[in-house]
């Protein structure tokens, strides 16, 4: 009788290195974190690492000293921006982060590229310049019961991910651009979050952008989410906000272009816009023509309450006989009616 051999387990402490422990410990190991706060810059060479922290609350990781050698730079951003922890060489996979938090990198948080079996839980990703956590051209992902706040993009963001096989789920995002970014991936399920206080709750975009992989967002899951009062303004000032977009603000769920994204038992109340925002409703459908996008068409919004939004609840500017509305509940829309949206929904 053989018995499986357990994975190599290998405890840091602070003043120790985080890196040297990765590197060191080789595919399949596992690497805690002690309390306290790490200063480094961290590339994961090896596939199958879990790296655990003794909790959001009690391990942190921010920048200090050197990144290492060959670490690759976060996708459009200048050469001296850094990112805490990066996922991003070739045939690595499996990698597993829990239990720490993420603060202050001029990159993002996380930053995942070409990987496979991804899966984040329980971290926290704060005042991150560009993004919380940045998931790009990937599949097999899962963030759960994250936290991410303080970013000019995107908080959670897949971008061409295309065969995600995504779960977003049971995180809180707040303060960013983006709380929750779907940009040109599809298969993604969104569950059980709640996005609060960014300019747009969860937005699903397809746009293409010279250089770019296929874009496209198809099939996406919005489900069972707390989006409320999303009334940041992004798009507006230079290097600020979610400078490389138009102006947003005020929206709950976007579907820019987006195919057959249903949108299901959702609470997305209470948006306000403080600036101009090229979206007009707390439910927005548009086409992406015009960005090298495609139009909005076979999406479902079933059973959700909208209700408490300025200007509008629910405003569909593309494609209104090519969606499906069933039972929500909503005070005001464009075009002034739509079946399957009124204030006898949801009960």
């Amino acid at each position: 009788m053989s018995l499986a051999q357990a994975p190599a387990e290998t405890v840091v402490r602070p003043g120790e290195s985080i890196q040297q422990a990765l590197d060191s410990a080789g595919a399949g190991a596992i690497v805690r974190l002690t309390e306290g706060t790490y200063a480094e810059h961290l590339l994961i060479r090896h596939s199958g690492v879990t790296l655990v922290g003794d909790g959001a609350e009690r391990t942190v990781l921010e920048p200090g000293g050197d990144a290492p050698a060959g670490i690759p730079v976060l996708t459009d951003a200048k050469t001296e921006v850094s990112s805490g922890i990066v996922v991003y060489a070739e045939g690595v996979t499996g990698f597993t982060l829990r239990s720490l938090a993420i603060k202050g990198f001029t990159g993002a948080a996380v930053y995942a590229h070409t990987t496979t079996d991804l899966h984040i839980e329980d971290v926290v990703a704060e005042d991150n310049a560009l993004w919380g956590i940045y998931v790009r051209e990937s599949s097999g992902i899962q963030v759960r019961g994250c936290r991410a706040s303080g970013s000019q993009y995107g908080g959670v963001a897949l971008s061409f991910c295309q065969r995600s096989e995504a779960l977003i789920e049971d995180n809180e995002t707040f303060g960013n651009a983006f709380g929750i970014f779907v940009d040109n991936a599809s298969f993604a399920q969104v569950r059980r979050n709640r996005s609060h206080g960014n300019a747009a709750g969860v937005l699903v975009l397809n746009q293409v952008y010279p250089g770019e992989p296929e874009g496209g967002s198809t099939d996406n899951l919005i489900m069972d989410n707390e989006l409320r009062d999303n009334g940041l303004s992004a798009g507006v000032v230079p290097d600020g906000l979610g400078d490389a977009g138009p102006p947003i603000s005020g929206v709950g769920v976007g579907l820019i272009g987006a195919e057959r994204t249903t949108v299901v038992g959702n609470h997305i109340v209470d948006h306000h816009p403080s600036g101009p925002s090229v979206i007009g409703g707390a439910v927005a459908m548009a086409s992406s023509t015009e960005w090298g996008g495609g139009p909005v068409q076979d999406n479902r919004v079933l059973w959700n309450r909208i209700t408490g939004n300025e200007p509008l609840d629910v405003d569909i500017s593309d494609n209104l006989d090519k969606q499906y509305f069933e039972n929500n509940l909503v005070e005001r829309t464009s075009p002034e009616t739509i079946e399957g949206c009124s204030t006898g929904g949801v009960r």
